[in-house]
């Protein structure tokens, strides 16, 4: 299936410094959040935020919603290493290419791994952090016992990924799996076929916790206490060592908070921007 097939809403195109394209949609106006989804089969911005950006644009913010290398509509190299390095120096090419000199940086798992490792090495360019159970807080060993991730690479290993194969991952995802939507899925599957067979082999994150407070930037996080991909305990790395932090922990709820309690999340995140 060619990206331009895909199930997805077509945004606009950012041409990077090192030959990639990523894709992006612009959403209202005002400050700038920019969106990083996280790393599962399938994944891109809309499928993550579907049910988020739009609220915070009605509020007056201006998103950019990024599919990340390797994912959705974006370029899908097979001759990189997708680690943290690598998305890293992409994020920052990207802003220069769209001209946002600063911003905030929301971010979920692998996404929230990207915004920390942005804003310890280019402070300059992140206003506010919001992560939600980000990675990049454990080591990889650590992430890759988790019950989800071993799933996700289970499935990913046994080769092309249907709605069904997705819905197997996805359900672990959340606490109450009949959240899912159907659309979800068949989004995901549809992007999860275009992806390279090295993206997650590759994909090495640094354990950051003990940099955690040179992030001098407010910090709002979220974690949910049923998460299977991320351990929870991560919260209070952040609570111990960055200045600015606080944490909403909520109970019932697996790895993805903005879709399992989307109103609270919407709520909470646009009275931080907003109050600082």
């Amino acid at each position: 299936m060619d990206h331009q097939d895909l199930p997805l809403p077509v945004g606009q195109y950012a041409q990077l410094e090192n030959g990639l394209t990523l894709h992006y949609l612009d959403v209202g106006e005002g400050p700038v959040v920019l969106w990083l989804h996280g790393s599962g089969p399938g994944a891109s911005g809309y499928s993550n935020f579907k049910t988020n950006y739009p609220v915070f644009a009605e509020a007056g913010f201006r998103n950019i919603v990024l599919d990340l290398p390797g994912f959705g509509r974006s370029s899908k190299p097979e001759d990189v290493n997708y680690d943290l390095a690598f998305f890293v120096e992409c994020l920052n090419q990207f802003l220069q290419a769209t001209g946002i000199e600063r911003c905030t940086l929301l971010g979920n798992s692998l996404g929230g791994a990207i915004a920390l490792g942005q804003a310890l090495a280019h402070p300059a360019t992140v206003e506010r952090l919001v992560l939600m159970a980000p990675g990049g807080v454990e080591e990889r060993e650590t992430y890759f016992q988790m019950e989800g991730i071993v799933r996700m690479v289970e499935v990913f290993g046994q080769g092309p990924m249907g709605v069904e194969e997705m819905r197997q991952v996805m359900q672990l995802q959340l606490f109450d799996a009949s959240q899912l939507d159907e659309e979800l899925l068949k989004e995901r599957a549809a992007v999860a076929v275009t992806q390279p067979a090295n993206l997650f082999s590759t994909m090495m994150v640094p354990n950051m916790t003990e940099r955690l407070g040179e992030l001098t930037c407010p910090i709002l996080g979220f974690w949910g206490s049923n998460d299977r991909f991320n351990p929870v305990e991560g919260v209070f790395k952040f609570l111990d060592k960055a200045p600015e932090a606080r944490f909403l922990m909520l109970n019932r709820c697996g790895h993805w908070v903005q879709v399992e309690h989307t109103d609270l999340f919407n709520r909470t995140c646009i009275d931080f921007l907003q109050q600082g």
